[in-house]
């Protein structure tokens, strides 16, 4: 399921071209890592952020990302962003919500495309959250739009035909952090929703 949702998500919703630039939001995650390969696949330059240094590495060293950084040591998400894409952001691949999509909204480009794929950070609010520029959307023409893999079906035999290649030809790969045992259940789900897990989050009940 990550890999067509993010191939239909990235191809799909995004309508990549060469040479765009895109931001990936918790890119370490077993959808946001496969996004920006994909991304870069198609020639476009590729940011991604995730909240440890060590997952930071990972983006850049093991899956190719042009850069990365830690929202969790950033002061000024907006800074940041600029800081990453000086020209603007063509594509956003959504996975968090929150202040991330209020800063993101921010430097978006003209026409710039948005899939929201999940919204981590606004599961379990105790309180109320609020985007504050959504004005961005009609200012800049941005196309906003939420998908679910269920709806795209139709495209798993392209999809697997295209990541089949990829793989044989070694120019994509994937990483999963793998609990070992039924016991460790309830503490990686938990994990998934604070940012513990590297990859797609597995529990292995036994070896074969």
């Amino acid at each position: 399921m990550p890999g067509l949702t993010a191939y239909v998500g990235f191809n799909e919703i995004c309508s990549p071209k060469k040479g765009e630039t895109v931001y990936v939001s918790a890119a370490s995650g077993a959808v946001g890592q496969l996004v920006g390969q994909f991304a870069k696949l198609m020639g476009c330059y590729v940011v991604g952020s995730a909240g440890s240094q060590e997952k930071i590495d990972l983006l850049k060293n093991k899956f190719g990302f042009d850069d990365a950084f830690n929202y969790k040591e950033e002061q000024d998400l907006n800074a940041a962003l600029k800081r990453c894409f000086p020209d603007g952001i063509d594509i956003y691949f959504e996975n968090v919500g929150g202040a991330m999509l209020d800063a993101v909204l921010l430097n978006m480009r003209n026409h710039g495309r948005i899939a929201v794929c999940g919204l981590i950070s606004q599961y379990n609010l105790t309180e109320k959250d609020s985007i504050h520029n959504l004005f961005c959307i009609v200012s800049k023409r941005i196309r906003m739009q939420g998908f679910i893999e269920p709806d795209h079906k139709h495209l798993y035999p392209l999809f697997l035909e295209v990541i089949i290649q990829y793989i044989r030809e070694g120019k994509v790969v994937y990483v999963e952090d793998i609990a070992q045992g039924i016991e460790k259940a309830p503490s990686a789900l938990i994990g998934l929703f604070s940012g513990r897990n590297v990859g797609k989050q597995v529990v292995q009940v036994a070896h074969e």
